[in-house]
């Protein structure tokens, strides 16, 4: 007999909320991690949309090629926000910040 998986939705986050304070992280530090979360997958939508290997990504961001690995795995401890406006700016994105 199949085991059977219960899959039923028991919560759904709001498009506006963030996701780092509903897993229970300080309203500041959870504000932190999603600026890093956009930002680093910015870079891995840029890496993947011009199908760059991690050593070519690297050059071209000038970091490391783990670094690359970092970014695309979500490591986000690994980084400062400011190091990743960096790397996204390489890109040629221009990065705005907005506050409410």
């Amino acid at each position: 007999m199949m085991n059977r998986t219960d899959t039923s939705i028991t919560h759904v986050t709001s498009g506006s909320s963030n996701i780092f304070e509903e897993l229970g992280f300080s309203g500041q530090e959870a504000t932190k991690l999603k600026i890093k979360a956009q930002l680093m997958c910015s870079i891995s939508e840029w890496i993947k949309d011009k199908e760059l290997k991690q050593e070519e990504a690297s050059r071209m961001l000038h970091v490391t090629r783990p670094r690359v690995s970092d970014v695309m795995c979500g490591k986000s401890s690994k980084f400062t926000i400011d190091a990743l406006i960096d790397m996204l700016e390489r890109t040629g994105k221009q990065v705005t910040l907005q506050v409410n």
